[in-house]
C-alpha cells in the first residue's frame, strides 16, 4: 500500500477527533461528500490545493495529513522492527500494517520513541553516576556526615552517665554535622536538577574544556589563518573556564587550532573536502599533514553547504577518553569506560595504521557512520625514550559515503548500557536486559 493512501485515514481521524460531519467538513473544503468519503477510505488520493483547504478546515498543517507525516511514522516501524534482531519474519510492510491499523502503527511508533528517549536517559544518568568526580565527593560527603552523627548519637545512647560537659559537647556535635548533612543533601539535589552542565557545576577541567568548545561549535573563527594573538582575547571572554587547569587545557587546544588553520587554511580545506569527499586521507597529502591533524582539521570546521557534520574521539595510551566532539547518532560515553571493539582502541594495538570501518550502534536503527581511525605519537619522537601514542577516531554518516565498502559492525557505547548479548569486549553485565 503506498504510503500517501494514509493521507485519507489522517483526515478521517482529524475530523473524527473534531466532533465534526463529513458532510460538514466537505463543504467547507468545497467538495462533495462522497468524494470526501472516497478520500477517508483511501481511494482517491489528494494533494495541491484540496489538501491545502482540509488542512485549514481542520486546523492542522498540511504536512500532518501528508505524506511526510506518514513517512516519519512508518521510518519508526522499520526502526522498531530492525531495533529486535530476534523477531520473527513478517510478511506485512510497514505501510501495509499502518493502512490496515493506523491507531496501532502510531500507538506502536510513540512506544518505540519512548523507548529510545529512555535508553538515551540511562546512559546520561549511568554516565554521570560513573565517572562524575563531584557526584562522587558530593555523596561521599553525605555517607561521612551520616556516619559521624551515628557515631556520636550511639554515644549517647549508650553512655548514660556521661557528664553534663561531654554530653553538651556531644549535642553540639550532632547540630553541627545534622546542618552539614542537609547543606550537603541540598547541594546535591541542585546539582542534579540542575544538570552537570550548568556553569558553576562543571566537575574537572576536562568537563571545562568540553562545555568551552561547545559553545563555540569546535569552531573559532578569529583564529582562522593563523592569528595566534587572538587566544588571550578567546580566553579571557570564557566564564566557562573557572579553573587555572581547565584554562590551561583550552590554551593548549587553541594553540594546535591556530597551527591547524595555518597549515590548512579554511577555504582550502573546503574546497578539498568538496572535490574529494570527506576524507581525512586525502586532506592530510593534499596539505602534508598527519592524518590525525587533518582529522581534528575535519571536525573544527563551521556548518557550510556541502561538508558533512562530523564527530571526533580521542583516547591516550590508557584508553581514556581525552577529547570528543559528539555528532547525532552515535553516543559517547562521558570521558572514560567506552566501547571495547571501537575502532579507536583498536588502533592502539596498532600504531601508525590507517583503520577504516562502517559501524552501527545497536538499537539505533539503520544510522551507520564511517569510522577512520590512527594511532600516532603523542609528541615528536626522542632517542632512548619509547614513544607513547594517542588514538583518534573520526565519525562521518553513512550517507557522505560509499555503502557498499564495508558491512557495518554492530557495538555499543559502554558495557553497562549495551544490550549485544554475546560480545567477547563485555566487561560487565548490562541493564538493558531482558526483565530489566
Amino acid at each position: 500500500m503506498p504510503q500517501g493512501q494514509l493521507t485519507g485515514t489522517r483526515i478521517r481521524e482529524r475530523r473524527i477527533m473534531q466532533g465534526m460531519r463529513q458532510a460538514e467538513l466537505a463543504q467547507k473544503a468545497g467538495i462533495s461528500a462522497s468524494y470526501l468519503n472516497l478520500i477517508e477510505h483511501n481511494r482517491r488520493r489528494i494533494g495541491g490545493k484540496l489538501l491545502l483547504s482540509l488542512a485549514e478546515v481542520l486546523g492542522v498543517e498540511p504536512s500532518a495529513l501528508s505524506e511526510g507525516a506518514e513517512a516519519a511514522m512508518i521510518a519508526t516501524l522499520g526502526e522498531a522492527r530492525a531495533a529486535d534482531p530476534n523477531a520473527a519474519p513478517v510478511e506485512e510492510t510497514p505501510e501495509a500494517f499502518a493502512g490496515r491499523y493506523p491507531g496501532w502503527a502510531e500507538l506502536l511508533a510513540r512506544r518505540h520513541r519512548r523507548v529510545n528517549e529512555l535508553e538515551r536517559t540511562v546512559e546520561t544518568l549511568t554516565d554521570r553516576l560513573t565517572h562524575d568526580p563531584y557526584l562522587a565527593a558530593a555523596l561521599h560527603e553525605v555517607l561521612s556526615t551520616v556516619t559521624a552523627i551515628r557515631s556520636t548519637a550511639g554515644i549517647l545512647a549508650d553512655t548514660p552517665e556521661l557528664e553534663p560537659e561531654w554530653r553538651d559537647r556531644f549535642h553540639r556535635n550532632v547540630n553541627e554535622d545534622a546542618a552539614r548533612l542537609a547543606e550537603s543533601a541540598q547541594a546535591l539535589v541542585s546539582y542534579l536538577d540542575e544538570g552537570a552542565e550548568e556553569q558553576g557545576n562543571l566537575a574537572s577541567p576536562q568537563d571545562e574544556l568540553e562545555a568551552f568548545l561547545k559553545e563555540a561549535d569546535y569552531h573559532f573563527a578569529d583564529l582562522e589563518g593563523g592569528k595566534g594573538t587572538a587566544v588571550d582575547g578567546i580566553l579571557s571572554k570564557a566564564q566557562v573556564l573557572q579553573s587555572a587547569a581547565g584554562k590551561a587545557s583550552a590554551r593548549l587546544y587553541l594553540d594546535r587550532y591556530v597551527g591547524d588553520s595555518k597549515d590548512m587554511p579554511l577555504e582550502p580545506v573546503v574546497a578539498t573536502l568538496k572535490a574529494m569527499g570527506p576524507d581525512p586521507a586525502a586532506l592530510a597529502q593534499e596539505f602534508n599533514v598527519s592524518l590525525s591533524r587533518a582529522m581534528r582539521r575535519m571536525a573544527e570546521l563551521p556548518a557550510v553547504e556541502g561538508v558533512p557534520r562530523v564527530g571526533m574521539v580521542s583516547c591516550d595510551a590508557s584508553g581514556t577518553l581525552i577529547f570528543r566532539k559528539p555528532v547525532e547518532g552515535f553516543a559517547l560515553p562521558r570521558f572514560g569506560a567506552a566501547c571495547p571493539k571501537w575502532p579507536l582502541f583498536q588502533a592502539l594495538s596498532r600504531p601508525m595504521v590507517p583503520l577504516r570501518q562502517t559501524l552501527r550502534q545497536d538499537a539505533r536503527g539503520e544510522v551507520q557512520f564511517t569510522a577512520f581511525a590512527i594511532s600516532e605519537p603523542a609528541s615528536a619522537p626522542s632517542f632512548g625514550q619509547e614513544p607513547l601514542f594517542n588514538a583518534h577516531m573520526l565519525l562521518v554518516p553513512i550517507e557522505h559515503m560509499d555503502r557498499s565498502a564495508t558491512s557495518p559492525q554492530d557495538l555499543g557505547v559502554s558495557c553497562r548500557i549495551c544490550p549485544l548479548k554475546a560480545c567477547e569486549g563485555r566487561r560487565e553485565p548490562s541493564i538493558l536486559t531482558e526483565g530489566f
